[in-house]
C-alpha cells in the first residue's frame, strides 16, 4: 500500500514514524521512549480536540428548507393514507355507507325452483344465480356456507331443482345430492351422419330437427379441416344440455368436444382432415375397437397402390353414405356403379370428406394403425360383429364364402 506524501503528515504521525523506525533498527534508549510517549499523549490530545471541536454550521437557503419541509409532509401523509386504507380493510365498515346483506332465510323453504347451474360456474356466481332466484337470502349468506362446507368443490354443472327462499345449507345440501339433479342427458353414438344427429339431438331435447338444419355452419366455430361443414366434426359422445341451450350452442359444444379428443390424441392440425376421413371410414366398417386398428391398416395398404386392389378402398360404407342407407351389410352393383366422388369402388383413394362422425377409438386407429399385410377383410357375421382379415384374395374368398352363407341365412339383412 502507498503512503501519503510526507507534507501531509501532522507531528503525530511523524512522532509515530520515527519511534518505529528508531525501535526497529534498536537505536532508542529508555530516555528516547519517554520523550516520544510524552510527545504521543500530547499530540493525541490536540488530535481529539481537534476532532471534536465543533463545527460551524451553514447557513442554508431559506427556500430549500421549506421545500424539503414540504415533502417530508406529503411522504407522511401519503403513507398514512397507506397504512390506514390496510388497516381499515380488516375494519367493519364504520363510515355510514351500504352495508353488505347477509339475509339468510330459515328451513327447507316451499315449492320447487329449476335452478341451471353452468358449466365452469364458481361458488360466486352460483351464489348470485341463487340469489336472484330467490332460492337464497343473499350472495353473503351462501357463501358463507359454502366456505364453511369442505365438499362444496363438488357440486356439479346441470339442472336442479331447489325451493323458494331456503336456507344457505339446506340449498348448498341439496346442490350436493345427485338425486335432485335433473339428468337430460342426450347420447350421439359413433358413426352417424348429420342428420341422423339432427334427429337424436331433437328428440332428447325440446328443439326440431328444422331448429338444427337453420343453424348455419359459418356460425360456428369449426376447426379448418372441416372446411365449412359439419360431417364428421360432430363428436359422439353423451351431452347434457341445459334447458335453455340454443341448437347453436349444442353443436358447438360438440364440435368443442372433438378439438379436445384430437389434442388429447396428439393429431396434427395439418392432418386433421385425412384423419378424420380414414376414421369416419373405419367407424363404418368396424364394430368392435379392437378391429378398427386393423381396419385402418388395410386401407393404408389398399391405398398404397401396390396391392391387390390398385389403390381401390371398395368400401361399403362410403356408398351406403351416397344413398343415406342404413339396415343393409351389402350393396348392390348398381350403387356401387354410381359415379359419385365418395364411391371408393369408382375413385381411388380417399372420398373428398367425412362419411359420419367418427368417435375416439375409430380416430386412434386411423392415426395410428395397426402394423400387418392386410388387404381385405369382411364382417362374416354380421349379427356378432365378426370379422376376418386376409393378406391374399383367395383368403378373401373364402371369408367372403360365410358372409355370403349368413345373407342367405338372413336374406332381408343383405
Amino acid at each position: 500500500m502507498s503512503q501519503p506524501p510526507p507534507d501531509d503528515w501532522d507531528e503525530h504521525d511523524r512522532h509515530a514514524a520515527e519511534r518505529f523506525d528508531d525501535d526497529v533498527l534498536g537505536l532508542r534508549g529508555e530516555r528516547h521512549h519517554d520523550e516520544w510517549l510524552a510527545d504521543h499523549v500530547m499530540a493525541t490530545d490536540e488530535l481529539e480536540e481537534e476532532t471534536f471541536r465543533p463545527r460551524r454550521r451553514r447557513q442554508g437557503s431559506p427556500v430549500l428548507r421549506g421545500l424539503a419541509l414540504a415533502v417530508a409532509a406529503v411522504v407522511v401523509v401519503v403513507a398514512s393514507v397507506f397504512a390506514f386504507g390496510s388497516v381499515r380493510s380488516m375494519l367493519p365498515d364504520l363510515s355510514g355507507g351500504e352495508q353488505v346483506d347477509t339475509t339468510d332465510y330459515a328451513g327447507e323453504g316451499s315449492g320447487e325452483v329449476m335452478v341451471e347451474i353452468p358449466d365452469g360456474a364458481a361458488g360466486a356466481q352460483i351464489a348470485e344465480i341463487l340469489a336472484e332466484e330467490d332460492v337464497v337470502g343473499s350472495v353473503a349468506a351462501f357463501t358463507t356456507a359454502l366456505q364453511a362446507n369442505p365438499d362444496a368443490a363438488a357440486i356439479q354443472p346441470g339442472t336442479y331443482r331447489m325451493a323458494n327462499q331456503m336456507s344457505s345449507e339446506a340449498a348448498l345440501s341439496r346442490l350436493l345430492d345427485s338425486q335432485f339433479r335433473e339428468f337430460s342427458g342426450v347420447t350421439v353414438r359413433e358413426g352417424l351422419w348429420v342428420a341422423e344427429t339432427f334427429e337424436v339431438l331433437a328428440e332428447g331435447t325440446d328443439h326440431e330437427v328444422a331448429d338444427y338444419e337453420a343453424v348455419d355452419p359459418a356460425s360456428l366455430d369449426l376447426p379448418e379441416a372441416a372446411q365449412g361443414e359439419l360431417e364428421g366434426f360432430l363428436f359422439p359422445s353423451t351431452y347434457e344440455f341445459g334447458p335453455e341451450s340454443t341448437p347453436e350452442q349444442q353443436l358447438q359444444t360438440m364440435i368443442d368436444q372433438g378439438q379436445q379428443v384430437y389434442a388429447d390424441i396428439g393429431i396434427p392440425d395439418e392432418d386433421l382432415r385425412e384423419v378424420v376421413i380414414k376414421g369416419s371410414i373405419v367407424q363404418g366398417e368396424g364394430q368392435f375397437a379392437e378391429d378398427l386398428p386393423k381396419i385402418a391398416r388395410v386401407m393404408e395398404n389398399r391405398i398404397e397402390g401396390n396391392s391387390e386392389t390398385d389403390g381401390f378402398l371398395q368400401m361399403d360404407s362410403t356408398v351406403h353414405f351416397i344413398f343415406q342407407e342404413r339396415g343393409r351389410a351389402g350393396t348392390t352393383e348398381e350403387q356401387r356403379s354410381d359415379d359419385s366422388p365418395y364411391n371408393t369402388y369408382v375413385h381411388p383413394g380417399l372420398p373428398p370428406g367425412p362419411i359420419n362422425s367418427p368417435g375416439e377409438d375409430a380416430l386412434r386407429a386411423a392415426y395410428e394403425p395397426e402394423q400387418g399385410d392386410w388387404v381385405y377383410f369382411v364382417t362374416v357375421n354380421p349379427s356378432t360383429g365378426e370379422t376376418k382379415f386376409a393378406e391374399t384374395y383367395e383368403e378373401h374368398l373364402v371369408n367372403q364364402d360365410e358372409f355370403l352363407q349368413w345373407c342367405e341365412d338372413n336374406p332381408d339383412q343383405c
